[in-house]
């Protein structure tokens, strides 16, 4: 797919990280973009930055997914891409101990599925609105080609460590639902990819300790760096433009293979 000021486009978890990196690297080519994230006031000054729209919006609620779809679409017409950055990670042990007392201590399934209704059921549900959305719309090439997708899963999709359990469960599923979503549309020019990020510069990154950090780059075998989000950014476009490239899956990730923990 082309990309240009003919083209619109949504991202979610667009205020910060992998998604704002993206959503500049497409305002860039003249996309028009809305971005969706739940974060307003960080999120308003992104998209008045690059001449989009934002959207409220939290992807583990249905309204406001619909509520941000029909909002994007006010603004900018029918988006023709989508890339799902939204998510959330977590860090507790499937049944753990108190270190003092040594009594077990219960995962708390709130947590479980929250993880699993932001990431995976949320990922989904932004699949199905746009969808219903590109249906409606005519095709744009030669080729019957009238969307792409982009999701996000992770490297924990394939080497979940300790206490991932919730995290590679929802990455996993993001992971595993592209080529029959990408079978599902494969009558409608609909395109789906996935990209599997490994130890990225992000927010939640950057809240860890310094030495913690430099320790995690020093695990990827090359180059010894955290990923940068306009790495990501450049993958997700390349997978938009690349108009043979479907249901499939990129590891991006200096070839680290993650230990147990």
């Amino acid at each position: 797919m082309k990309l240009d000021s003919t083209v619109s486009a949504v991202v979610t978890g667009g205020a910060s990280g992998l998604g704002e990196a993206t959503a500049r690297a497409l305002a860039a080519q003249g996309v028009k973009v809305a971005i969706f994230d739940m974060n307003a006031e960080r999120g308003e000054a992104v998209a008045a930055e690059l001449g989009g729209v934002f959207c409220q919006v939290n992807v583990a609620d249905e309204q406001s997914v619909i509520d941000g779809f029909a909002k994007a679409r006010a603004a900018n017409g029918q988006e023709r891409v989508l890339v799902n950055c939204a998510g959330i990670a977590t860090a507790i042990k499937t049944v753990g101990r108190d270190r003092e007392t040594g009594a077990v201590k219960p995962y708390p399934m709130d947590s479980f599925e929250k993880v699993i209704g932001i990431n995976l059921i949320g990922t989904f549900r932004c699949i199905a609105k746009c969808v219903e959305g590109l249906l409606t719309a005519d095709p744009i090439d030669a080729d019957g080609q009238r969307g792409v997708i982009i999701n996000t899963a992770s490297v924990a999709a394939q080497d979940g460590q300790i206490g991932q359990a919730a995290y590679t469960a929802s990455k996993a599923g993001v992971l595993g639902m592209t080529l029959p979503i990408a079978r599902d549309l494969m009558n409608e020019g609909i395109r789906v990819n996935t990209i599997l990020p490994g130890i990225f510069e992000t927010p939640m990154m950057k809240s860890l300790p310094e030495p913690a950090q430099l320790a995690l780059a020093a695990a990827v075998p090359f180059p010894k760096r955290l990923g940068k989000p306009e790495e990501y950014a450049q993958t997700a476009l390349f997978l938009i433009g690349h108009d043979y490239i479907n249901a499939e899956h990129v590891r991006m990730d200096g070839g680290i293979r993650m230990g147990p923990k």
